[in-house]
């Protein structure tokens, strides 16, 4: 198997691979584009952008700065929003359902490097994917971590670092995110 084939079937891989390596340089190149259009001229996403991106739905919004790894592997659904400066490491299928909003400096992570040190000085790390349903809040500065899913409806309060996987409705806060233990009004 190719190193592409490893990441996309969930294996260990060699994140330093030529083919990787091509494709990274294409993401760099439309996220350049996006960040660089201006507003009037670029509207909701350079178009460079949009056809790098596996799906995206109607009505999304990503500002600039935007930065991904790989593009391809990022499913938006409709109305999806992203405030400057977000970052997405798209090793694995990102999906993020209709009607979700990212406050800024929100960072989805499916690239887990190894942890035992000699593996790690190969370069390899693996690609779990990241599910966020439809109609989920996830305030500025918050962290996904590789492998989670937040389940439909559920907010990520500002800054959070989300390392379980979230239920739908649910509201968590904290390093590591946590439920809220009271209501919000």
């Amino acid at each position: 198997m190719t190193e592409r084939e490893k990441m996309q079937a969930g294996q260990w891989y060699c994140c330093l691979d030529p083919e990787l390596d091509a494709l990274r340089a294409q993401a760099r190149r439309a996220v350049h584009a996006h960040n660089c259009c201006p507003p009037d001229t670029r509207g909701s996403m350079a178009p460079d952008l949009r056809a790098l991106f596996a799906r995206t739905g109607s009505d999304c919004l990503i500002e600039a700065p935007f930065h991904c790894a790989y593009g391809m592997n990022i499913h938006l659904g409709h109305r999806v929003y992203f405030n400057a400066g977000c970052t997405i490491l798209d090793t694995a299928p990102v999906h993020v359902g209709d009607d979700t909003m990212f406050g800024p400096n929100v960072q989805i992570y499916s690239a887990q490097h190894a942890k035992n040190p000699g593996e790690r000085a190969q370069r390899l790390e693996i690609a779990l994917p990241v599910t966020i349903g439809p109609n989920v809040w996830v305030g500025g500065g918050a962290i996904l971590m590789p492998g989670i899913t937040i389940g439909d409806g559920a907010t990520i309060g500002a800054g959070s670092v989300v390392t379980k996987d979230v239920a739908a409705g649910e509201t968590v806060v904290g390093n590591p995110a946590r439920p809220l233990k009271t209501k919000l009004t």
